[in-house]
């Protein structure tokens, strides 16, 4: 089983900035894909960010102002945000993709962060 665990939201006045982690663990052998999600109360969820081995995806609603990047041991993932918007208040959901030590692909979700931002 692998666990995915987020931290790092809170409430922050437009043009702050805040940065979430995310931290898989259990029986993993690789994780070759990491993203961060994010939902609106009323919206469907959505693309915010993804990063594989070899390359990053930002969604064009944040693009220059989120930066999404990878620990060294390839199980932790970072979200910076910067000169954030109210229309950026959501729960913000980390995802992460790959192999279990039973060599059977998985894929994980977090309980989400709640990041709000004021105007």
């Amino acid at each position: 089983q692998v666990q995915v665990v987020e931290s790092g939201g809170g409430l922050v006045q437009a043009g702050g900035s805040l940065r979430l982690s995310c931290a898989a663990s259990g029986n993993i052998v690789k994780i070759d894909f990491m993203g961060w999600y994010r939902q609106a109360p009323g919206k469907r969820r959505e693309t915010v960010a993804t990063i594989t081995e070899d390359s990053t995806a930002t969604a064009d609603a944040v693009k220059g102002r989120f930066i999404i990047s990878r620990g060294i041991d390839k199980k932790t993932v970072s979200l910076q945000m910067n000169n954030l918007k109210p229309e950026d208040t959501a729960v913000y959901y980390c995802n992460a993709r790959g192999l279990r030590s039973s060599m059977v692909r998985f894929t994980s979700w977090g309980q989400g962060t709640q990041v709000t931002v004021s105007s």
